[in-house]
């Protein structure tokens, strides 16, 4: 088994930047969660963007339905921003044969309260037991993309009520 993963952006890559307490995307932390994690499968990391997801365009969606599209692993996991990762995931959702899964953080992985290395570990675990579709793991659950919201009060991801 191998699980290609492809990093676009969002606050989990986010690094600080300078003494203004600015924050930018940096490269892909995926690799240091899983090295440290000791995991015991095959993986590849791509970067497709380094973008905020409140940046993300149709185009930069696109960008990643190609890369998903075209992948020839069937198990796929993307680090995305929370702000806009249900529309991506609603994007990916024509795609046939593979199990995608989108997971991100609300504070970034180098953050020693930062929610990514679970999350990601979540998301690990799902594109490995879900079938075939596409999915979000976030806040200890897993959605489809028609059955959740990003509720900003709490912090966290929820069914649609």
């Amino acid at each position: 088994m191998k699980i290609k993963f492809f990093s676009v952006g969002g606050t989990i890559d986010k690094v600080y930047f300078d003494a203004l307490s600015r924050y930018e995307i940096g490269d892909p932390n995926i690799k240091d969660i899983l090295q440290n994690a000791r995991v015991n499968f095959d993986y590849e990391i791509e970067s497709l963007l380094k973008k905020d997801s409140l940046d993300m365009t149709e185009q930069d969606r696109m960008i990643v339905f190609k890369a998903v599209q075209n992948e020839l692993n069937d198990k796929i996991i993307i680090t995305h921003g929370t702000d806009t990762m249900i529309e991506t995931a609603a994007a990916l959702s024509s795609i046939k044969g593979k199990t995608i899964v989108l997971t991100g953080a609300m504070e970034p992985a180098k953050f020693k309260s930062s929610d990514a290395v679970f999350n990601l570990g979540s998301a690990v675990s799902a594109v490995q037991i879900l079938p075939f579709g596409v999915y979000l793991a976030i806040s200890g659950k897993i959605f489809t993309p028609d059955n959740v919201r990003k509720n900003r009060d709490r912090k966290q991801f929820e069914e649609k009520m």
